[in-house]
């Protein structure tokens, strides 16, 4: 593997870890800790893979994160044709969705006294927007990073 190569890995898999962080502090409100589940992961280590500042290809690390986050050791090492894990893919969905409420509400301090027609008119044409560019599970699925860095 080249340096380029190493890079956009490490830093696909730490996009990847990230997530399933993100995920797993929503599911249970709290940081995870791996020790939880008997996989050993010193805070330096954690630190530099999660950055993604060298890639780390350790299969027993992998079982244990892929054991601890619950999804397939094949999605949280970049194998290509590894599906997203269905609550990871209802997390993305849920920020989109928070992220356009954003957007909404923002609009809708910003433009003031407009009328309600116009502001419902706004809100229909940002959620025709987001449904039109929002990708089908399979797209995510084909577009997910990937060990290689690709696509």
């Amino acid at each position: 593997m080249t340096d380029d190569e190493n890079k956009t890995a490490a830093e696909d898999l730490a996009k990847r870890l990230r997530l399933l962080f993100d995920v797993a502090v929503a599911e249970i409100g709290s940081e995870p800790t791996c020790k939880q589940r008997g996989t050993n992961l010193s805070r330096s280590r954690w630190t530099y893979i999660v950055n993604g500042h060298r890639y780390v290809q350790d299969a027993p690390l992998f079982e244990g994160l892929a054991a601890y986050f619950d999804v397939d050791p094949a999605f949280l090492a970049g194998q290509a044709g590894a599906e997203i894990p269905a609550k990871v893919s209802a997390q993305l969905d849920l920020v989109r969705a928070m992220r356009a409420a954003r957007v909404k509400t923002y609009a809708a301090r910003t433009l003031g006294d407009i009328s309600p027609n116009a502001l419902q008119a706004i809100s229909r044409f940002r959620d025709e927007e987001i449904s039109q560019s929002r990708p089908s599970a399979q797209e995510r699925a084909e577009n997910a990073p990937h060990k290689s860095g690709g696509k």
